[in-house]
């Protein structure tokens, strides 16, 4: 975490406080072609510069260059998300990626990464995903409801 002032790519119109990185790594289903995976996690990545985030970059060993060729196809969707910690800015993350994997019905796997804390998404049922969900959420942003 650092003071949003000197974060990297700071947006300038918002107040000073701490700005956190959220780490999301997106595996695709494994039966997808790489140029299908890479669409679908930059999809996903256009949703969440939607967001009020600060910023999304590509992790390191992120998607290489158009037309390239042998990435590893595990972080061929990674991304790290700079956003705000407080505002409720990363509950709104968590629902987009929830969302994003509800209306797939492949079986790709989203890793979510906050201070070494990792949540892994996949073919849980609606029910079990928002439990894991839930408990994440209430760890990193002191919610104890």
């Amino acid at each position: 975490m650092w003071d949003r002032a000197s974060a990297p790519g700071a947006r300038a119109d918002r107040p000073a406080d701490l700005v956190v990185d959220v780490l999301l790594d997106f595996a695709p289903d494994p039966e997808l072609d790489r140029e299908a995976a890479d669409r679908l996690g930059r999809r996903l990545r256009a949703e969440i510069i939607e967001l009020d985030v600060e910023s999304v970059r590509w992790a390191e060993g992120g998607p290489p260059p158009d037309g390239a060729k042998g990435t590893d196809a595990l972080t061929l969707g990674a991304v790290v998300v700079a956003l705000s910690a407080s505002g409720g800015v990363f509950t709104s993350l968590i629902g987009t990626v929830r969302d994003w994997l509800g209306r797939s019905s492949a079986r790709h796997r989203i890793s979510v990464t906050i201070n070494g804390d990792t949540l892994e998404l996949d073919r849980a049922s609606d029910a079990e995903r928002q439990a894991l969900i839930d408990a994440y959420v209430r760890r990193h942003t002191g919610d104890q409801r």
